[in-house]
């Protein structure tokens, strides 16, 4: 992308990949032309890194682009396609299909049969289906095709594993805020390809609201100047007064279906499980500014407080259930405070998971133990059989006995003195703790009694 370009590069320029004239985007005249116009990506690209003496010597293995929008991924197959010998074919995952697949893979062979390989570049791979990266296995796995692909989705979530092995992951990073600058001015005043406004004054705080604004996303940053720097007329300052009459924002980077989906809902469970409000309701904006649906958000937040604050404030699920009730009848914007109260006091309760360690200890006996018999005095004499065979023979009806509490063994003979709930000490767990203790105290002294 043109977002990536050094101004201080000396190298001589070589053609770009679709020749981008005058009348193009300033994004796409922008876009690097060579290794040395790259701006950013010094980790993966630096003078000795693997991948750059992959590229030098035109010997690059497949290869998968993960990184945010605007970071320099297709920017890097720019100069790819600039300077390989081999053929290079890119396709767009949007407009692509199996069809267009086979048929380059088939002129990929008859390529390789004349001595010239191919690299296949694949835009925004990740839309993809499965039959679709299926097609592309066996091209990578003999060397038919280098395949490149472009992502900004998780691979782990988006690309076949089988596809993800066959490939080197290459890990692009945002653009960092130096780097940013030195692409504003060189947009403006320096690259012979940009704007060439060199009589135009940009003050600190319009520099400094556009970087922050572009997260790091050298595209949106060059669109941002392209649209005001066509906008200001004569005027010879761009400050922050002009910059609000024709700046919009950007929108927040989120996808209901992809990795940002998981990683901010993570993010709010473990600032909740954390006692750290102010943390919570920072992701829980995110996640609500980014258009998930509250109703989520609610099922999410109501499991917490069943796995991370459980007994030791039993009412954080009464309150988990009203806040779902209370977003249902009142909707948005209203309805939305209800998940604000309820993040807080989650955030803010006790925090006990022994109810979850306690369910995930019982299924595992259960697993181990398999289905042993219910004892007989615990059993039901419905029927004439079960009286014969003494069912509910022995039982001892608690009601009828010391502080309603028989201390009778419940479990299976084979499991008897087995813990399985273990409380905390904390909130009102421990209440329940010193009452659970209290019953074992009955049981052993009755115990021993006979």
């Amino acid at each position: 992308m043109a977002e990536l370009f050094n101004p201080s590069s000396t190298a001589p320029e070589k053609p770009s990949w679709s020749s981008a004239s005058v009348e193009a985007p300033l994004a796409e005249r922008l876009r690097p032309q060579n290794l040395d116009e790259l701006l950013g990506q010094n980790k993966i690209l630096g003078e000795q890194s693997m991948l750059r003496k992959s590229l030098e010597t035109d010997n690059i293995p497949s290869m998968i682009f993960w990184g945010p929008p605007g970071c320099g991924k297709t920017s890097l197959a720019h100069v790819i396609k600039a300077s390989t010998k081999k053929r290079f074919v890119a396709l767009s995952a949007i407009s692509s299909g199996v069809k267009d697949i086979k048929t380059t893979i088939l002129e990929a062979k008859n390529q390789k049969e004349l001595g010239r390989g191919t690299i296949l570049f694949i835009d925004e791979i990740h839309r993809f289906n499965k039959g679709q990266q299926d097609a592309l296995l066996g091209a990578v796995e003999d060397g038919t095709v280098t395949l490149i692909g472009a992502t900004t989705e998780n691979p782990g979530f988006e690309v076949n594993g089988a596809l993800l092995s066959r490939c080197q992951l290459i890990l692009f990073a945002p653009l960092n805020k130096d780097d940013l600058r030195t692409l504003i001015f060189s947009a403006l005043k320096d690259h012979p390809r940009g704007l060439m406004m060199k009589d135009v004054e940009v003050t600190d705080g319009v520099v400094d609201k556009l970087i922050a604004q572009s997260e790091g996303d050298a595209r949106f940053l060059l669109n941002q100047i392209e649209w005001i720097a066509k906008s200001i007329g004569n005027r010879k300052v761009i400050d922050e007064k002009l910059l609000e009459e024709f700046q919009y924002k950007k929108p927040l980077r989120y996808d209901k279906s992809g990795e940002e989906h998981y990683n901010l809902i993570s993010a709010l469970h473990k600032s909740v499980r954390g006692s750290d409000p102010d943390a919570a309701l920072y992701w829980l904006h995110r996640m609500i500014q980014g258009g998930e649906d509250p109703r989520f958000i609610l099922r999410r937040l109501m499991r917490m407080s069943m796995e991370d604050v459980g007994l030791a404030d039993p009412n954080a699920l009464l309150l988990a259930t009203s806040a779902r009730e209370a977003y249902d009848f009142m909707g948005i914007p209203e309805g939305l405070i209800a998940l604000d109260e309820l993040t807080i006091y989650l955030s803010l309760a006790p925090k006990s998971n022994s109810c979850e360690l306690a369910g995930m200890a019982a299924d595992q006996i259960v697993k181990q133990t398999g289905t042993l018999p219910v004892p007989k005095e615990f059993r039901n004499p419905v029927t004439k059989v079960g009286d014969v065979l003494g069912y509910g023979k022995d039982y001892k009806y608690d009601h009828d006995s010391p502080g309603a509490y028989s201390a009778q063994e419940h479990l299976p003979k084979q499991l008897v003195g087995t813990e399985i709930y273990r409380p905390t000490q904390y909130g009102r767990e421990k209440m329940l703790a010193e009452r659970l203790e209290q019953l074992k105290q009955v049981k052993r002294e009755r115990n021993q009694k006979g």
